[in-house]
C-alpha cells in the first residue's frame, strides 16, 4: 500500500542520498563498537548486513536470485559502495513500474525504493549512533518510515502469523509532520503516542523506549507496552 504522502517522496533519490551517508560514515566508526539496538552485533555486522540486503532486493526487484556475496571478510566499504551502487543501478534501470518480487507479492518495482529508503534511513541512524554522530533526516521521511510499519509491515506480521491481532489499535501522533496513524486496526484506540517522527519510527522499529523523555503516552500503557512487544516488523 502506498499513501499520498509516499507518493509525494522521491524514494529513489533519497534512497541514494542516504546510502552516501552511510558509506561516509562507515569509515568514522570502529567496526567493533557494539549496535545495541541489533542484539550482538557490532557495527562491522550491521554494515554487512545492509550491503547483503541491498545485493538481495536488487534480485527481488529485477525477478532474479541473486548470486551469493560469500561469508568475508569484507572491505567494509567497498562491500558497501559495491552494493549500494548495484541496488540503485538495478532500480534505475527497471523504471518504477517494472513488475517486481515484493514483501507482499508481486508489485511494481517502486516497492523497493521505498522498503530500501527505509531499511538505510533505520541503520544509518544504527550507525550514526553507535559513533555517537548526529543524524538530520527530514520528519517527512520518518513519518514515511511510520507509514510503512503501519500499513505494510505490521499488515505482513500479522498476515504471516508472526503476530496476534492487537485487541485495540494504538495511535501514533506526529507533532512535526501533521500525520497521525493507528497501529493495528480502526476503531478507538486504547493508547496514544505523541512524538516526533523520527522518535515514533525509532518506537516502532525497537530503538526508542516509550519511557524516552522525547515520548508522551496517553490512555493504556499497558496496551502500548503489549503492541511493542510484538513482532510489528520482521
Amino acid at each position: 500500500m502506498t499513501t499520498d504522502v509516499a507518493a509525494s517522496l522521491d524514494h529513489l533519490r533519497l534512497l541514494g542520498a542516504l546510502q552516501d551517508d552511510f558509506l561516509t560514515t562507515i569509515p568514522q566508526v570502529d567496526p567493533t563498537t557494539r549496535v545495541p539496538w541489533c542484539g550482538r552485533w557490532r557495527v562491522r555486522d550491521l554494515v554487512v548486513h545492509l550491503a547483503r540486503i541491498h545485493h538481495w532486493a536488487a534480485g527481488q526487484a529485477s525477478r532474479r536470485r541473486e548470486t551469493p556475496l560469500g561469508r568475508g571478510p569484507f572491505d567494509l566499504v567497498d562491500l558497501y559502495a559495491t552494493c549500494a551502487a548495484e541496488l540503485r543501478a538495478t532500480l534505475t534501470a527497471l523504471g518504477p513500474d517494472a513488475p517486481a518480487s515484493t514483501l507482499v507479492g508481486p508489485g511494481p518495482a517502486s516497492f523497493w525504493h521505498r522498503r530500501q529508503l527505509h531499511e538505510t534511513l533505520v541503520h544509518l541512524w544504527d550507525l550514526r549512533t553507535a559513533g555517537g554522530l548526529p543524524l538530520d533526516v527530514d520528519a517527512g521521511v520518518w513519518a514515511d518510515t511510520v507509514d510503512e510499519v503501519v500499513t505494510v509491515m505490521q499488515p505482513r506480521q500479522e498476515a504471516l502469523g508472526r503476530m496476534e491481532p492487537l485487541p485495540a489499535p494504538v495511535a501514533l501522533v506526529a507533532t512535526d509532520a501533521g500525520r497521525t496513524w493507528l497501529l493495528g486496526g480502526d476503531g478507538q484506540p486504547a493508547a496514544t503516542v505523541t512524538a516526533r517522527a523520527q522518535d515514533l519510527a525509532l518506537l516502532v522499529w525497537g530503538r526508542r523506549s516509550p519511557d524516552d523523555d522525547r515520548v508522551r503516552v496517553d490512555g493504556d500503557r499497558a496496551a502500548l507496552d503489549d503492541a511493542l512487544a510484538r513482532r510489528l516488523t520482521p
